[in-house]
């Protein structure tokens, strides 16, 4: 059972400082870990998160003290520093406690859960379908320290990893916070229980025939939100628990970010003016995925195992990754591929590179395939498929992207002149 310092009264409860724990996770509950999911779901500190649990993990918060609405210990840094840390929770309105209340009559098993101590998922289930959100989301812990924090720093991080080891040993703590103590949520239960003994009263509700007949009466459209002004931060996969055999929590943590970057660009550009259906993208090749995830800088480790599994290797990938930022997909197709334009393609890229310069000042070119050489120099044109030409300059016997693509050859050249001379 959990020990308490003391009760001032049903509506605040005082809980002893937990001691050091060490080992695995010391939250081993459902909703000890709901709670600290909405913890790490919206702090914007990673680095903070973990002082927080070492500081939680290490016995380093005082007696907590829990009352509607808010939570409060005094927590020590590593040097003995104390700070007072608070973190806020919306309580429940009177109408979401009521309906809590006749959700809970209804099912007597919920109560028994609870005083078992004890919160199974079908109670949280049977909450939110009456409208009651039990646990806490994204963005409802609101921390608060004297430390001048304006977001979760390690104490109110502290705090409320030691708070979900209250949790873990009693739920009741989590309906305090929303506002009702064990003594007056059994009383108001045991109230409701009496009263539903007494006459029928006719259930609320809408008839079955009118709500058929209305089927087709649609609500209109909630407005699209607001395009927030940066990806999402996924949460830090850096907990108490050792990864299993092969997983490398670093690289998932940057698979997370790299693709919430790419949902955010691919939101804002729907929602963009004048866009309209598209044809899906292909399914890109690891090949070619791995330049994409490579090019949002990885770091060491990560980036050596997109070389090897690229197959690439460490500098072919480094150039796959320049013409990447270049120009994307169509720059990494006309690094890797060469192919011999048609005829009419063929013409027309002559007729381009003749009316580039003027007859005393056009470069003398090579030309094979798709890619046409200076004679002379160590810069090359290359023809993309969609007509556009790409620069290309010969560094330690290799031909890497020298700039974006133009659709006059004679600006792209002078781009791979530029490069080749600084």
């Amino acid at each position: 059972m959990t020990r308490y310092d003391g009760d001032r009264a049903d509506g605040e409860r005082t809980f002893a400082a937990l001691p050091p724990v060490r080992g695995r996770g010391s939250v081993r509950t459902w909703w000890g870990r709901a709670w600290l999911a909405a913890l790490e779901g919206t702090a914007l500190d990673a680095g903070q998160l973990k002082a927080g649990r070492g500081l939680a993990r290490a016995g380093a918060v005082g007696a907590v003290s829990v009352r509607p609405g808010l939570i409060t210990a005094v927590v020590r840094d590593r040097d003995g520093t104390a700070h007072r840390a608070d973190v806020l929770l919306q309580e429940l309105s009177g109408e979401q406690w009521d309906r809590f209340l006749a959700m809970a009559v209804e099912r007597a098993g919920h109560v028994a859960a609870l005083l078992d101590r004890e919160m199974p998922t079908h109670l949280v289930e049977d909450a939110e379908l009456a409208g009651v959100e039990l646990l806490p989301g994204l963005g409802d812990l609101e921390p608060e320290c004297d430390c001048g924090a304006w977001d979760h720093c390690g104490h109110t991080a502290a705090l409320c990893y030691q708070v979900a080891r209250l949790l873990d040993r009693d739920p009741f703590v989590l309906l305090l916070m929303r506002g009702r103590g064990e003594r007056a949520l059994l009383d108001a239960l045991q109230a409701r229980g009496d009263a539903s003994a007494g006459p029928a009263v006719r259930p609320e509700g809408v008839d079955a025939a009118e709500a058929y007949a209305a089927g087709d009466i649609l609500p209109s459209l909630p407005d699209v939100p607001a395009l927030p002004t940066e990806p999402g931060i996924p949460p830090s996969l850096d907990t108490e628990t050792a990864p299993g055999a092969g997983i490398d929590p670093r690289a998932l943590e940057f698979l997370a970010g790299r693709t919430a970057a790419q949902a955010h660009r691919m939101l804002a550009e729907a929602l963009g003016e004048g866009h309209g259906p598209r044809p899906g993208e292909p399914e890109p090749t690891v090949a070619r995925d791995a330049v994409r995830l490579a090019a949002g800088d990885p770091g060491r480790a990560a980036a050596d195992r997109l070389a090897d599994g690229s197959g690439r290797g460490r500098e072919g990938l480094a150039v796959a990754v320049r013409a990447w930022r270049h120009g994307g997909p169509e720059a990494l197709d006309v690094l890797d591929g060469e192919w011999t334009p048609d005829a009419g393609s063929l013409a027309r890229a002559r007729a381009a590179l003749e009316a580039a310069w003027d007859e005393d000042e056009r470069p003398a070119l090579r030309a094979r395939a798709n890619r046409w050489t200076v004679v002379g120099a160590c810069v090359q044109l290359r023809l993309g498929r969609d007509g556009r030409w790409w620069p290309y300059r010969k560094e330690r016997g290799r031909w890497v992207p020298a700039g974006g693509a133009a659709r006059d050859p004679a600006t792209a050249l002078a781009s791979a002149e530029r490069a080749f001379g600084q």
